[in-house]
């Protein structure tokens, strides 16, 4: 895995300045930093959690400023700094399929003060990051016009997979680039780095294009975690460092145990458990005959990860159960999995630090939205030089 130690900027290096909104751990602000090859340097920040923002601050600077951004911004005594770019994702469970009361949810309307922000920044270039089911939403439509009116390019979207790019789970994430002064759409979306195994690789003419000449295979599951021994404990390993401090385990119930042991092969299932053995088999998993077939799943060694969410130690959430282990995946598995370097820290319970995780955008996948976002602005400086 790739060494994080807390970024020391550069000085003699021209650093684009970056505000990171809705920030948690600081995923997206990782993503464009110099740990991962970028210019950027946060100068501002924000989140509502404040185990999140001691997270993000402890790993970019004191500059995460915890409440309500809609507060904040009402503040006399809140100052927006100058930026480049302003980022992030207004909290996506307003759009989320798992939400079943969002059409009235309030939080579909948080990308109104990112805007507020954009504007306060003077920022020449918005990168918004949420679920792919904003792309189909009235809200898009909202921010296309809205941004427009600010004097953007139309904004370019895409639905980006994780996997597509190294990181080592299949995870789909929404983008909306905007851009005040070139037309976005020039440089983005990032072209793919790496294949699915499974596609030939003679791919058409027109696949062709969406790919880096001979992309590399999927990451997988093994490669990201492989190399960690058994994990010992159940609480965070204070006296250990990275990356054994969070690869603990948990204590669970006889039953449970006994239901990991039942379905020992990659891939197995909660279908699979009712099978084998129907007799530890939740009563409610056994009347619903259909969906949810991650439930109570093990990962294959082979394969990227499903999506890492928030719960991601509780296997009747998902997916989650270990390759050959008897056991779910750990906080520091899940991190890798994420493609947080292991040096990166995470402060908080383990409860908190597993949202951080699980709501992160994979610093891997942010990376290469940085990567488009440096080329716009590099242009842009080598026009005002010339």
């Amino acid at each position: 895995m790739t060494k994080f130690t807390h970024i020391e900027y550069d000085w003699m290096v021209s650093m684009y300045k970056i505000i990171d909104l809705f920030c948690g751990a600081g995923g997206l602000s990782l993503g464009f930093s110099e740990e991962f090859g970028h210019h950027f340097k946060p100068v501002w920040a924000n989140d509502f959690n404040q185990y999140a923002a001691n997270t993000y601050n402890e790993n970019f600077g004191k500059h995460c400023v915890v409440g309500d951004i809609v507060d904040l911004l009402n503040d006399s005594q809140i100052s927006i700094p100058k930026a480049d770019v302003v980022i992030g994702g207004p909290p996506c469970q307003g759009f989320s399929l798992l939400n079943k009361n969002r059409d009235g949810d309030i939080r579909r309307h948080l990308w109104l003060p990112f805007m507020e922000v954009v504007e306060r920044s003077g920022a020449d270039i918005f990168v918004m990051e949420n679920v792919p089911q904003l792309l189909n939403s009235r809200e898009y439509e909202d921010i296309v016009r809205h941004a427009i009116n600010l004097g953007f390019f139309p904004p370019v979207k895409a639905k980006l997979c994780a996997a597509d790019y190294g990181v080592p789970q299949v995870r789909y994430r929404a983008f909306i680039i905007g851009c005040r002064f070139t037309d976005p759409s020039d440089f983005f979306p990032p072209l793919k780095t790496h294949i699915n195994p499974n596609f030939s690789m003679k791919l058409s003419a027109d696949l062709q294009k969406e790919y880096v000449k001979n992309p590399r295979p999927w990451q997988t599951v093994r490669e990201a975690i492989g190399d960690l021994p058994y994990p010992e404990g159940t609480e965070i390993r204070k006296d250990f460092s990275p990356p054994l401090d969070l690869h603990f385990g948990r204590n669970p119930t006889e039953i449970s145990l006994k239901r990991y042991m039942s379905i020992p092969n990659e891939g197995m299932n909660r279908f699979d458990l009712q099978r084998i053995a129907p007799e530890i088999t939740p009563r409610c998993w056994i009347e619903k005959t259909s969906g949810g077939t991650d439930l109570f799943g093990r990962l294959w060694w082979d394969k990227p990860s499903v999506t890492i969410r928030t719960e991601f130690f509780k296997p009747e959430k998902g997916r989650y159960l270990h390759p050959c282990q008897h056991r779910p995946i750990t906080h520091r598995e899940a991190a890798r999995i994420q493609s947080f370097p292991d040096s990166f820290l995470f402060l908080g319970s383990k409860i908190e630090i597993a949202k951080q995780i699980g709501n992160a955008v994979p610093p891997l996948l942010a990376s290469q939205v940085a990567g488009c976002i440096e080329k716009i602005l590099k242009k842009k400086d080598k026009e005002k030089s010339a």
